[in-house]
């Protein structure tokens, strides 16, 4: 490990410590299991996830397979000086976790870019958020069936980034922090948390029409919030082969978040 990531490993350390509280207090960790909750009992929000489910699951066994078959036999021998006679389940427990963010990277970037921003305006038509959802794509009148999704007009604005490199190899660096025992992989979740908090808002700050510095400004006065809503949401999508549903359902949990903050607003 490089002396700057070393550096930035406690800068990140003394943060999490610093923040720690805040992240307890906010109560936004609970939106991601909210929005799993929300996304269950709302089937008209099933339709984006399901028009993709084929690919993302190709996806999946596909760079599941491949990291198995390259990485785990190396990484088994390097756990077995920190997890002795469990190296060979501590090593497949790593692979899956790394198979996992890469096929979130990038089906993310890839394959379900417009189905998360359907999914996230589709839950904010849910809690009434229509004006707010019109400043981002157009709505149509309601109809007598009540369909939350057919009402998705075209969208007129589309705010999530495409495949980043330098977001694959940081997320890239830092999974060796896993191979700590306990304080490193607790390490390794909050670092990731902190970078997918305020992304889970990227389409919100949009729709309010944020430029860079009122968002930056809006994140730092909330980076608690933000922080447990993306620690939630992240170790959700740690999970081996429902990645790709869970990042859905914490669309959903980050749009009721928005839901609940413009009606604190008014």
């Amino acid at each position: 490990m490089s002396e700057k990531l070393k550096d930035a490993v406690l800068a990140e350390a003394k943060e999490a410590r610093a923040t720690a509280h805040d992240v307890v207090t906010s109560g936004a960790y609970l939106y991601p299991f909210k929005g799993i909750i929300f996304f269950a009992t709302h089937k008209d929000l099933w339709r984006p996830f399901v028009s993709r489910a084929g690919r993302t699951i190709t996806l999946g066994l596909g760079v599941t397979s491949a990291m198995f078959f390259f990485t785990y036999v190396p990484q088994m021998a390097l756990m077995a000086f920190t997890s002795g006679p469990f190296a060979a389940i501590s090593a497949a427990i790593l692979v899956l976790s790394e198979s996992s963010a890469i096929t979130n990277l990038l089906s993310r970037a890839f394959l379900v870019e417009d189905a998360l921003v359907d999914t996230f305006d589709g839950t904010l038509i849910a809690r009434d958020q229509e004006p707010l959802v019109a400043q981002g794509r157009q709505i149509k009148p309601r109809s007598g069936g009540g369909d939350i999704m057919a009402r998705m007009g075209r969208a007129v604005k589309q705010p999530l980034a495409r495949f980043s490199p330098r977001s694959l190899l940081r997320s890239l660096l830092y999974l060796p922090l896993n191979l700590i025992p306990v304080v490193g992989t607790m390490l390794y979740i909050f670092m990731q948390g902190k970078r997918a908090g305020p992304a889970l808002h990227t389409r919100y700050f949009q729709l309010k029409g944020w430029n860079a510095s009122k968002r930056e400004e809006w994140i730092a006065n909330n980076r608690g919030a933000y922080t447990g809503l993306g620690i939630a949401a992240f170790v959700l999508e740690m999970v081996p082969f429902a990645s790709i549903p869970l990042s859905f359902t914490n669309a959903v949990g980050a749009a009721l978040w928005a839901a609940d903050l413009e009606k604190a607003t008014k």
